[in-house]
């Protein structure tokens, strides 16, 4: 028993990632978006009967939150659902073209049949296609094709999608569901996703209902809870004052969470100790300041590239003097700051804040609609790369 003990250590030590601090990846506790998995699951409830659901759903929020590992979890439960239904799983990279968006979600059936059973359908040239059988209304396939069977589409990184596919893509969806047959789309993307589905000429894809869903950062007991369970399943405790500091550095931010409790089992297996403590949090605190540290820089280098860093100093002092949030006026008075004088040019710029995650206004909110930082301490940073010179 005590060799079988010795070899699930080495085992354990070599190949589980019990927390991922990644792009994406599914986390070993998906807590904190009960609102989200509620909202999907009514929609995969009624498309799976064969309901046409009354709105699409758009995910939005900024980068580290979880926008695609909701994403997956959604993917998996239309997978596993009873009724079946088909799921697809496309980025706008695989989009280029309304052409290749009809390829995509409804290919003529014949030549669907010749593809191998792993092979992506929108990764097939749609010029070929188009050649083989000739232009087809999306509309009709797609029609057709939800008669057959329930279709949910799933979009990450909508807001990079091209306004022509976009627009094809949206019309197509309110259309097909005027038909009533069950499809549902679900698009997910950071705060520019708004302004980006405006220029699709498809103004009514804001009437989402309860399908627009902000996902921001947890809540302090979703984000502890994100870091005890997956520990409680190995029979691994934390202190209590521990978990307190750790989830505050996280700032509740999902992404650091992540890098915190991987941070945290890698030295806890390292050190052979049974349960995480003060010691494992002072061990791995340089470790993971150093990671954030790197991904801030990466989102300030994005500022640089498009000239922002004037104007998010002057956003991130107006929130250092101690505001968690702002309003339109006030965002608007600290560009006027730094010399943007003309109306237009601060919307602007506030617009392209928003797109890079640098602010953000949650739909979920009541008047007065009112701006928060996108990113927690990323604001912090500028200011101190700033003054470091």
């Amino acid at each position: 028993m005590a060799g079988w003990c010795v070899y699930c250590r080495v085992m354990e030590t070599a190949t589980t990632w019990v927390f991922k601090a990644g792009d994406g990846a599914m986390p070993p506790a998906l807590t904190g978006r009960t609102t989200e998995q509620s909202v999907l699951r009514r929609c995969l409830v009624g498309v799976s009967n064969g309901e046409a659901p009354p709105h699409n759903v758009v995910l939005v929020g900024p980068r580290g939150n979880g926008k695609t590992t909701l994403l997956y979890w959604f993917q998996r439960a239309c997978s596993e659902s009873k009724p079946a239904v088909d799921v697809l799983s496309l980025t706008p990279s695989t989009l280029p073209s309304p052409a290749a968006l009809s390829n995509a979600l409804a290919p003529p059936r014949g030549l669907a049949k010749l593809l191998p059973h792993k092979v992506g359908i929108a990764s097939v040239g749609s010029a070929e296609w188009e050649r083989a059988n000739g232009p087809r209304d999306l509309v009709a396939a797609l029609v057709s094709r939800c008669r057959r069977r329930p279709l949910v589409v799933l979009l990450d990184e909508a807001h990079t999608l091209s306004s022509a596919t976009g627009a094809a893509l949206l019309n197509a969806s309110q259309q097909v569901r005027g038909a009533a047959v069950p499809f549902l789309l679900v698009l997910a993307g950071t705060p520019g996703l708004a302004a980006r589905l405006n220029t699709m000429n498809a103004s009514f894809w804001s009437r989402l209902g309860e399908g627009e869903l902000g996902i921001g950062r947890l809540s302090t007991d979703a984000a502890r809870r994100a870091l005890t369970d997956p520990l409680g399943a190995r029979d691994v405790d934390i202190d209590a004052q521990v978990l307190a500091s750790v989830v505050a550095e996280s700032q509740c931010y999902p992404y650091f969470i992540q890098l915190w409790g991987h941070a945290l089992w890698q030295r806890r297996l390292a050190t052979n100790a049974t349960d995480i403590g003060e010691e494992h949090v002072q061990a791995v605190a340089p470790v993971v300041a150093a990671q954030v540290a790197r991904y801030y820089q990466q989102r300030f280098a994005e500022l640089e590239t498009e000239g922002l860093v004037p104007a998010a100093v002057a956003v991130a002092k107006l929130f250092e003097r101690g505001a968690v949030d702002a309003t339109d006026q006030e965002v608007n008075g600290a560009l006027a700051d730094t010399q943007i004088e003309d109306a237009k040019a601060r919307l602007a710029t506030r617009e392209a804040l928003n797109r890079l995650g640098y602010i953000w206004q949650p739909p979920d909110q009541q008047a007065p609609i009112r701006w928060q930082p996108g990113i927690p301490s990323l604001m912090t940073h500028v200011l101190q790369q700033v003054a470091s010179g």
